[in-house]
């Protein structure tokens, strides 16, 4: 599978590309991201890599959590190359790609992001099934009643967690790995119809 991924769920925009069996990733600054510059910077990093949109056939756009302009931005252009290019096009959430290395190892999975100093958490099964929709969770609560709970949390949020929640039992923080997108895609968990971004007040 030969795909595009578009991530600007946080203030560091970032994309990754899988040609056959090579891989190629660019983060930008934050004041790059921006919805005037994000389309050229995607034009730019083909360029830069020799290739061409002929040369895939996916494209995945993270739909949040994050900020309204980052995720309603990158949504439209991944909608606009999709159908200016006919490629098909799927939706993840920082949730699920956080787990995604999980699948099938715990019976029963929590996902914690932190954004705009609130705290966020999901439940999945053991096949990464949603069993809970987004709450928002205080630290408290958290280290009162998921302590001994199996957690998640993306490294590139870390440096915004509070250090006590770090301190917790059965915490794993792990690399978003976009390889596991073909993955999670085969597996029916992402979304392709209605994509939509995720927006947490």
């Amino acid at each position: 599978m030969n795909f595009l991924s578009i991530d600007c769920s946080t203030d560091e925009a970032s994309f990754f590309l899988k040609i056959k069996s090579k891989t190629f990733n660019k983060v930008l600054q934050s004041d790059k991201s921006n919805n005037d510059l994000l389309m050229k910077e995607i034009l730019a990093f083909f360029r830069e890599n020799n290739l061409k949109f002929e040369d895939i056939n996916k494209i995945f756009v993270n739909r949040g959590p994050g900020n309204f302009s980052g995720l309603r931005g990158s949504l439209a252009i991944a909608k606009g190359i999709s159908i200016s290019k006919n490629l098909n096009l799927f939706g993840y959430d920082t949730f699920i790609l956080s787990c995604a290395s999980f699948f099938n190892k715990k019976d029963f999975i929590y996902g914690i992001i932190e954004f705009r100093g609130k705290y966020f958490i999901k439940k999945f099964g053991k096949s990464l099934n949603s069993i809970t929709k987004i709450k928002e969770i205080t630290i408290d609560e958290l280290i009162k009643k998921y302590d001994n709970k199996f957690k998640i949390i993306p490294k590139n949020i870390i440096k915004y967690f509070d250090v006590n929640l770090l301190k917790m039992n059965n915490l794993s923080v792990v690399d978003l790995d976009y390889n596991e997108l073909e993955f999670l895609q085969l597996k029916g968990l992402l979304d392709e119809k209605l994509i939509k971004p995720i927006y947490l007040s």
